[in-house]
């Protein structure tokens, strides 16, 4: 077996066991048990797991129960003290802690925060460009056609960052002028999800990279929202940029991938510092 195919074997394996603890954040995921799902030794399984997905199994673990927690704390039903119990926390300080190291702020700023950016996106549409003044919560914008480096995702919504660190590792030291992901349907559908982490780069990128593929994006015309802050929020916005602003906006989803274009990055800024901006394809609507 070449090196190329045993590494596809493993991501694959790998990817059995953390299905498992995305499935039920809050089981107890033994590392033994993990390792006999994946057929590794439990010896040798902790080392594989973090080369290939990035992180260890207890951080993978910790960080799909706060992603719960920002579901929970979104839904706004439950107090921070029981959010924080539901995930496994025994204390609100100890969750605190965490739900900051993990979105960069606390989970009572993250959820006004929420409630910010639902008030920002039922904002009416501005048409054309930016003049620029204060930029409107919603912009809308023609973008020509776009070609990208992309990796498709394979495995759990949960495990979109492993992909995108991934694809960094693919590009090496390449110039990366613009960084994206493309969604080509909804998370919740999960048999027929596809998901890309792309870039734009002006480098030659070797033929032989099997698993890299050139992305076309089509161009037309797009709402766009600017989130600031971590990225837990992503899914969010856009659920409420289609909820909520679309039905009365005069616009209605086109067949293209909605886009997320992430202006920095968390290895230079803070959380609270990032910015993305979310691309969700439109037409004007059909008359009923």
């Amino acid at each position: 077996m070449d090196n190329r195919r045993t590494e596809q074997d493993y991501r694959a394996r790998v990817a059995r066991a953390v299905a498992a603890i995305v499935a039920d954040p809050m089981a107890d995921h033994r590392l033994e048990d993990l390792a006999r799902l994946a057929h590794f030794s439990p010896f040798h399984f902790h080392r594989v797991y973090a080369s290939v997905a990035g992180e260890t199994v207890a951080a993978t673990v910790r960080r799909v129960r706060l992603a719960l927690a920002t579901r929970l704390l979104e839904a706004g039903d439950q107090s921070i003290t029981q959010v924080a119990l539901a995930v496994g926390y025994e204390s609100p300080q100890a969750f605190t802690r965490a739900f900051g190291q993990f979105t960069g702020q606390s989970p009572r700023a993250f959820q006004r925060q929420m409630i910010r950016t639902v008030l920002d996106v039922d904002a009416p549409p501005s048409p054309g460009n930016d003049d620029g003044g204060a930029s409107p919560a919603v912009r809308i914008v023609e973008r020509s056609e776009q070609r990208l480096h992309a990796l498709r995702h394979r495995g759990p919504f949960a495990t979109i960052p492993h992909t995108h660190r991934r694809l960094r590792l693919h590009a090496g030291a390449r110039t990366l002028s613009e960084h994206w992901g493309a969604s080509f349907s909804d998370p919740g559908d999960i048999d027929g999800f596809r998901y890309y982490a792309a870039f734009a780069s002006p480098d030659p990128w070797p033929e032989d990279d099997a698993e890299i593929e050139m992305l076309d994006i089509p161009g037309g015309r797009y709402a766009v929202h600017r989130l600031a802050g971590p990225y837990a929020r992503i899914n969010a916005a856009v659920q409420s940029l289609y909820a909520r602003w679309l039905p009365g906006s005069g616009f209605e989803p086109d067949d293209r991938p909605t886009l997320e274009h992430y202006l920095n990055s968390p290895r230079t800024v803070s959380q609270a510092e990032l910015r993305t901006d979310l691309l969700i394809p439109i037409r004007h609507a059909s008359a009923p």
